[in-house]
Order: structure tokens, then sequence, then C-alpha cells
């Protein structure tokens, strides 16, 4: 039965008659090989071109004071070949989130800003992702193809995607302070559980968080003992454990406080050492526990925002008073329509710094992975925030505010395309990786099931089958920099039924101007490749 099968793959494969075109034509014919470190850093350097044309562009776009009046042209849109949908190069389009009114005066003063976007990089989308929840994108599209929107209700706002959140403020250390004492059971502890919810939608994976309830005691909500990343895995397990907080006892504002300043404290784990919050969510008290804030907090390093939840008489002094004596702010959410405005207003606080500093505060960034909204498929953003830097009168700092986010995307498939990889078997390839290890290119990066509201995030260790090895590589390339491995390792195949074990060479190097790291993966059999010596276009790959 092998000698049958041996002979099968032969005949089917040609194996032979390939072996003699080569002898044959052997002078038209050289075996190459194949440079890794050169073929990283040509494909680095594609890559980074890339990125820094997007760059220049959504500076451009963010400086730009030209106003462009909004208007919208049904008969100009036609199917596009790069976008494959309707499209116009003529105009901008805005969405309006459902649950905001179109002529509210907020709206419309957005609507006015400028529009003017970059013709030369018409081959991407460019979006102005507003405060105030309006999105204007260019080209122009229909939001959503009619055929499958049928019944459905359009939720998307800007403010909760993966970009604007990443773009709008700093990276930021946050405790959440559940009141879970007698008095809010019921109706109020489930607009409680929604409303963390909610606001651990609004965290991105360079922020680190940790939820605490109290009542006499304070308690983690989950199994977390200290602050661990905001990344989408922790954050289920948070939203789950907020599910099963349970309210009993009376309410003790000190116990809990205490915890959550002796968390934030905490210099042992890994954290944003930047922004650092608590978030309150109760229904009210009659203590201002000043005491423990001159003990924990009397620079005010750390800011207090505190959410009166639910409909009830207590007393909103005590909790008002913790916000502003600690730089923060107070918020009501009286019912469930309250919660998505409210838990995402405090960015708008976070961002007044950044304003001061201007261009200090930050550069491009780019995103995670994540799903576009408008059918692009996986993309990367790259964002900058924009501000509003107008002063009135003598009040030079009343106006200084963020108004929203440029952002501009780049396909997975466009960076892709700048990988070539002919001179390579089919078990060569490249992979690249963000400065949390999750991999922006990959062969096993194939989600089924990405979700709309979530980055795509598959760190390398469990992209490939992890040894000691490749948690060195991983660390080597997120701190930026060079080098070449080369190991025994497992290999799994594409449908993860099949593993191999075979010798890789490893070779990585720095995407330059972002936070990237790109390497290339080669097998023994393809570190050489046929190269035809002829001039025929046909036969030779140029």
């Amino acid at each position: 039965m092998q000698k049958e099968l041996i002979t099968l793959t032969d005949t089917a494969s040609g194996l032979q008659d390939l072996i003699q075109i080569y002898k044959t034509h052997k002078a038209h014919f050289s075996v190459e090989s194949n440079n890794a470190r050169e073929l990283v850093a040509t494909a680095a350097g594609n890559i980074e071109r890339l990125l820094a044309n997007r760059s220049r562009a959504l500076k451009l776009n963010q400086t730009s004071e030209t106003e462009k009046k909004n208007r919208y042209v049904p008969d100009d849109f036609h199917i596009d070949a790069d976008f494959k949908r309707l499209v116009s190069y003529n105009t901008t389009a805005v969405h309006i989130p459902t649950d905001i009114y179109e002529r509210w005066p907020g709206c419309l003063s957005t609507l006015r800003l400028a529009g003017a976007v970059s013709v030369a990089m018409a081959m991407c989308i460019q979006v102005f992702g507003s405060a105030t929840g309006l999105a204007r994108y260019y080209p122009a599209s229909p939001w959503i193809d009619l055929s499958n929107s049928a019944n459905k209700i359009d939720l998307y706002d800007v403010r909760r995607r993966p970009w604007y959140i990443q773009g709008a403020a700093s990276p930021k250390d946050m405790l959440i302070l559940v009141d879970a004492s007698g008095s809010v059971s019921g109706l109020t502890l489930k607009l409680i559980r929604t409303s963390v919810s909610t606001m651990l939608d609004t965290l991105s994976d360079d922020d680190y968080v940790n939820v605490v309830y109290f009542n006499e005691k304070a308690v983690p909500a989950a199994c977390f003992q200290n602050l661990v990343q905001a990344n989408v895995r922790n954050k289920r397990i948070l939203k789950d454990a907020v599910q099963n907080i349970i309210a009993k006892g009376v309410t003790d504002y000190e116990v809990g406080f205490k915890l959550a300043f002796k968390q934030l404290a905490e210099r042992n784990v890994t954290r944003a050492n930047c922004n650092q919050i608590i978030m309150l969510f109760t229904d009210g008290g009659e203590e201002r526990v000043e005491e423990i804030f001159k003990e924990f907090n009397p620079k005010q390093e750390v800011r207090i925002f505190t959410f009166s939840v639910g409909q009830h008489n207590y007393d909103k002094g005590p909790i008002q008073w913790m916000a502003c004596a600690n730089k923060g702010y107070y918020y009501e959410i009286p019912s469930i329509g309250a919660i998505r405005i409210n838990t995402q207003e405090y960015l708008d606080v976070l961002g007044r710094p950044m304003v001061k500093a201007d261009k200090k505060a930050k550069q491009v960034q780019w995103t995670n992975v994540y799903l576009d909204a408008l059918e692009l498929g996986l993309v990367i953003t790259g964002t900058l925030p924009v501000f509003n830097k107008t002063s009135t009168g003598s009040k030079k700092s009343q106006n200084q505010l963020i108004l929203g986010v440029m952002a501009i995307d780049v396909s997975l498939e466009d960076i892709k395309k700048l990988t070539p990889r002919f001179t390579f078997g089919p078990n060569g390839y490249y992979f690249a990786i963000d400065p949390n290890g999750y991999v922006l290119l990959h062969p096993n990066l194939q989600p089924l099931t990405a979700k709309f509201d979530e980055p795509v995030t598959l760190d390398f260790l469990d992209a490939e089958i992890e040894n000691e090895i490749k948690v060195e590589i991983r660390e080597k390339m997120i701190e930026g920099r060079t080098g070449n491995y080369t190991i025994s390792t497992l290999v799994k195949s594409q449908d993860e039924r099949y593993m191999d074990q075979g010798q890789r060479t490893y070779t990585f190097a720095p995407v330059k101007g972002s936070d990237y790291s790109l390497a290339l993966v080669l097998p023994e059999y393809s570190m050489h490749y046929i190269r035809a010596t002829i001039g025929d276009t046909i036969t030779q790959a140029k």
C-alpha cells in the first residue's frame, strides 16, 4: 500500500516530470538562499511606509480647518472594487447613534466642524468620532445594507469602538467600587450590575482594572487580588463576577475605600502607571469619610468618580462631595437609559490634561485588530485625539476638551500584500505582534466568530505551540529588538487536527514608527529556492 501511495503521489504531482525539466534546462536555473534578515527588513520597511503614509493623512485631517457642507448625493454611489460596497468619493457620510436626538444642539454643532479628508488616502476608510457620539466617515457609504438590517436596532456608538476608547484617553488604573449593602437590593442592584459591565467596556488593553464590592467588609468581586489588564478575557471574568454580587448588610465606605486605595498603591504588580481612578457605584449615604481621603489621597492623585444609581430619596450630598474633593465628577443613573452615556462621560474629564499638553500628549497610536463596522474585514486603526483649544474671554481653559478622535483604517489584507512569500514554501510564513503580544498577522489568526464589539485578541503563544524559547522570542519582539533563533518545535496544522515536529528558524525585527514587530518563520526546506535566470516574466516571479 505504501508503494502504491508513493506511485500515486508521484503521478498526480508530476514530480518526475519536474525533475526531468530541471535536469534538461539546468543552465536556466540557480539555487538561491533565502536571506531571512533581509526579507524581514524589506517587509518591515514596506509596512513602516504604509503606516507612515496613513499617519500623515491622519495628522492632515486632524489639523485641517476647512469646513465641508454635509450633503448627501444618492446618485453618486457606485460599487467599489476595493471596498466591495456602494461608496462615494465625493462626499462624507455621518452616523448618529439611535439614542441621540439628531437635532440636539451638541450634535448639530459637531456637524459644522471641519470635515476635510485626504483624497490621497482614498483607498482607506477615514473616520472622525465625536465626543457627542456622531461619526463622520469617508468615503461615504450606506451605513447598513438594508437586506441584512430588517427589524434590527442600530446600536452602534462610535464612542464604544475599540479605536475610539484607545485614542480618547491615556492609560489608566481603575478600581470599581460597588456598594453591596442591603439598601441597593432589587432594581438598583440590577442597574449597578449593568452599569459596571458597561463601564468595563470603556477600557482597552492599555488599562488595568479590578472590581471590589463592600458592605461591612470589602471583597474582590472575582478571583483577582490586584488590578489586572483590561483584556477581553479578564473583563469577561469581572462581568460574570459582578452578576453574582448579593446585596446585604450595611454600607461602610471606609472599608471599601481603604481596600481600593490599597490596591491602587500596590507597586509589585504590572499596571498602567498613568491615571488612577476609583469609580464608586452606590445609592447614596451619609458619610463623607474625609479622614480616609486625607490619609490615602492628600494630593488628590487618585481621581474619584461617583455614581448615584436608582431612584431614591437618599442624600446625594456626601457622594457629590467625594467626587468634587478628589478631582472627579458626580453622575446620576436613575434608569437603564442613562447608563450608556453616563458611564463614558468620565473620558472627557481624563482628556483635559491631554488638551493642555497638546502635541506632547499623544502621537499616532495603532490599535488591536478588530472587525470593521463598514465591512472592511479585520483592520488595525491609527488614532489621534482632536482637541478644542478655543478660549472665551479671560477663561482660557473653559473650552479645553477633547472634541473626538480622528481614525484611519489599515486592512490586514493590505499588510499581507507587503509580505511577499513566493521564495519560500507553504510552511514558511510571516507573523507580527503588538506590544501586548497579540498577533495581527499569523496563519492561525482566522477568527470564525469575531465579535463586532470586541477586539480580536490572539496571543502569539496561543497561536503556536508554546515553549520556553518562544516565550523569549515574544518578550524580545515586544521590547522592539532584532534576533534570530533556530529551534525544534511542534507545529500544528491550520485546522488543528494534526501535529508535526520540525526545525524552524525565527527571524524578527521591529517595524519602525510603530509598536509592532515583524517575524519570518522558515522550515529547513525553505532556506533555499530555485530561481529562473531567463527573462521570461511568465516563468520568473519578480
